[in-house]
């Protein structure tokens, strides 16, 4: 929460802590009843009656009211401007819009009429602060018991301050401190793949491809998993440190992994309501680890990482060797278990649950590189936000090629070395190792450079052949120059074998050089001015 908060303040814009989303209601009876079932769950979690406050006070604070009612706001959109669900989410744009977080409840309602499609539309905004993806399912899982009249079957809400004082003191500061040091203590660069570097961005420039897993590999990274006995989330993590290795051109990596926050949250954590993942920053070395040692010493470091799953990121960061403002890391991986079934309105795309329709639901993080891997019980869907300047695309590909990879390295043994893996799918290899590199073009194998050179030059004499400091030379000039100062050089002896030293900064002077020294039938040797003198003396001694 102290992170989120941190990059609300500093967001100037939009916010890209603030969750959109947009239900479709055939009736606004309907649209009204479920608004009324929602105010019920508000009343019934301290969490949903919370605004934070830090005007004035050392620190901020979280208040809880005991009453937060829904603030629910009435538009109205021309159908003559177009489709109205595009009209609303264009006007409540994330990256342009922000919500007041010191006003209970964190929940904005907006509610338009689409009358050309025969519904009403529901846009909520969800500020992170509150809510998290286990949260958010769990929320309209009590809307459909209230629903369904089957209150009482709704267990007591957990206090969501039992769970804040469980964060704070349930792990010393100091065992966080050794902790961090030791994983943390001589990295002292970040891990920016792609050379993104920017982790307060506000999402605007993010691009989203989603990519489902082939079953075949999603089965073989499941049955790889239970034979090492590690998670599958382990190989998720260590297939992402391929990527990121691959991106950053380094061996020792590290991101930052989204944590459930459940796991040490005391009883209730798992059913209550409220944010409890945590990002925290993860180290692996893929130098010197072979695919079977990389994703046990992965499983080692997560369940290790899992004590601590409550520091603040903040704490992470402060013991490293970076210095301050550079980042850390600057990319994401969230692993999550989402099973379809069980998903709710939350679940990972468009979809519908009783009479309500799912229409739009949007998360977004202040960094630039971010993969989500959502466990859909038997398949695996990735989700990557990019910055636009690396294509979204690119990066599942990426990450389905490292999958595949390490599941035949497994398969086969586990002993082939992680630097051995490739994260190229064929189609970008071939593009890189040959499409790239295709520059072959047939020109007179017969004649020499100096040659074709001349018989431009006697095409086309008054074309510009060299530009200099706002000045140019023409072929004929350039040519003439070069055939003036050939011929002294063939007075000095200058020929087949022999060696010249071109000594001279870049300008006309040098191109007129080069060319007369091969149309004396020398061959030049180039020299920078700028080297330290004795390096120019041993190269004009080694080439004699």
């Amino acid at each position: 929460q102290e992170g989120i908060l941190f990059h609300h303040l500093m967001a100037e814009d939009g916010d890209p802590y603030l969750l959109p989303s947009v239900f479709g209601f055939s009736s606004r009876e309907m649209l009204d009843a479920f608004l009324a079932r929602a105010q019920q769950v508000i009343d019934r979690h301290d969490i949903l009656r919370t605004a934070v406050i830090w005007e004035g006070l050392a620190k901020p604070m979280q208040v809880v009211l005991r009453d937060a009612p829904l603030m629910v706001e009435e538009l109205h959109f021309d159908p003559a401007g177009g489709n109205v669900l595009q009209q609303l989410e264009a006007y409540f744009d994330p990256r342009r819009t922000r919500i007041a977080v010191d006003k209970a409840p964190m929940l904005r309602v907006h509610v338009a009429e689409d009358a050309a499609n025969g519904r009403w539309l529901l846009h909520l905004l969800a500020h992170h602060l509150t809510i998290d993806h286990t949260a958010s399912d769990l929320i309209i899982e009590e809307t459909r018991l209230i629903e369904q009249g089957r209150a009482d079957e709704l267990q007591p809400p957990a206090a969501f301050r039992e769970f804040v004082a469980q964060a704070l003191y349930g792990v010393s500061q100091e065992e966080h401190e050794t902790f961090f040091r030791d994983m943390l203590g001589d990295i002292d660069e970040p891990t920016a793949p792609f050379g993104l570097l920017d982790v307060q961005g506000d999402g605007h420039d993010i691009g989203e491809a989603k990519h489902l897993l082939p079953r075949e590999l999603s089965g073989s990274l499941r049955q790889q998993a239970r034979q090492l006995g590690v998670s599958t989330a382990s190989l998720m993590h260590l297939a992402w440190a391929l990527v990121v290795a691959r991106a950053t051109g380094r061996e020792d990596v590290v991101f930052g992994t989204v944590l459930f926050g459940r796991m040490q949250g005391g009883h209730q954590a798992d059913r209550s309501i409220g944010i409890f993942i945590n990002t925290l920053p993860l180290r692996v070395t893929i130098g010197g680890q072979t695919a079977r040692s990389g994703a046990k010493h992965v499983h080692t470091m997560l369940a290790r990482l899992l004590r601590h799953e409550h520091a603040p990121l903040a704490v992470a960061q402060r013991y490293s060797g970076v210095a301050s403002p550079a980042p850390l890391f600057t990319s994401l991986l969230n692993y999550r278990y989402s099973p379809q079934q069980e998903s709710g309105l939350e679940g990972v795309g468009q979809g519908s649950f009783d009479d309500i329709e799912a229409l739009g639901v949007y998360e977004r993080t202040n960094y630039p590189v971010t993969l989500d891997v959502d466990d859909l019980g038997e398949d695996f869907l990735l989700t990557a936000q990019v910055s636009r300047t690396v294509e979204a695309e690119r990066v599942c590909a990426f990450m389905a090629e490292a999958l595949h990879a390490l599941s035949s390295a497994l398969s086969s043994g586990g002993g082939t070395s992680l630097n051995a893996l490739d994260v190229l799918p064929s189609a970008e290899r071939e593009q890189v190792v040959s499409g790239w590199n295709a520059t072959a073009k047939p020109y007179p194998l017969a004649r020499c450079v100096h040659e074709l050179f001349e018989s431009q030059a006697a095409r086309t004499p008054q074309a510009p052949a060299v530009r200099f400091g706002g000045e140019s030379l023409g072929y004929g000039e350039l040519n003439a120059r070069a055939n003036r100062l050939a011929h002294h050089l063939a007075s000095l002896g200058v020929g087949p074998e022999v060696r010249v030293a071109l000594c001279v900064e870049r300008g006309f002077h040098m191109v007129t050089g080069l060319l007369a020294v091969l149309k004396a039938g020398g061959a030049y040797v180039p020299l920078d001015p700028a080297y330290p003198g004795d390096r120019l003396a041993y190269m004009l001694a080694d080439s004699e």
